[in-house]
């Protein structure tokens, strides 16, 4: 609950409107997920998350609701709201993070680094993630991929059907940027 409000204060920091002309919003990034398995290959994709980046600041904040995961598969979404991420318990994702050593005015891709936390299944971890940064006309695309350890966030598989889920999986995010004022 205290990783929720912290976010919800960043937000409104963020929000603010007379300082929000350094401040920019993803109303619809995405974020995709990938297990290999022997038995069939898990992915999901989500359209809805939200997230807001403070280039005064150097500073990303991202939120997203794990039921808004698209699955091929009817049963697969069950599965993974139900009995893996326990969307019913932990809603949401977070993640909260500062770019290192980004420059705005840059107008050429950037690789950066973000450090900051990842909150999944209401377990909180420091990440590091590998993002390229692109400043097209004033406004930022932000995407890249890492891999999460299914054990870090106490996600707990069936033994029974640990063999067909991988341990680590693939997540790949892509954010672009609007001016908060538009």
């Amino acid at each position: 609950m205290n990783k929720l409000l912290l976010f919800l204060i960043l937000f409104a920091t963020l929000a603010k409107t007379d300082t929000n002309k350094n401040q920019f919003i993803a109303r619809q990034g995405q974020v995709t997920f990938f297990s290999y398995t022997s038995a069939e290959n898990i992915e999901a994709k989500n359209n809805q998350v939200l997230s807001i980046l403070d280039i005064d600041k150097n500073e990303i904040a991202i939120s997203m609701l794990m039921r808004a995961f698209v699955f091929k598969k009817d049963l697969m979404y069950e599965h993974f709201n139900e009995a893996y991420i326990e969307s019913d318990m932990y809603p949401k994702a977070n993640f909260v993070g500062t770019i290192i050593d980004f420059d705005a005015s840059k107008t050429e891709s950037q690789t950066r680094i973000i450090r900051g936390n990842l909150t999944i299944h209401g377990i909180t971890k420091p990440v590091e993630i590998k993002a390229n940064i692109e400043n097209i006309n004033g406004k930022y695309n932000i995407f890249g991929d890492f891999k999460i350890n299914v054990n870090d966030f106490q996600i707990q598989i069936p033994p029974i059907l640990a063999s067909n889920i991988a341990k680590t999986i693939l997540v790949n995010f892509d954010f672009k940027y609007q001016s908060y004022e538009e």
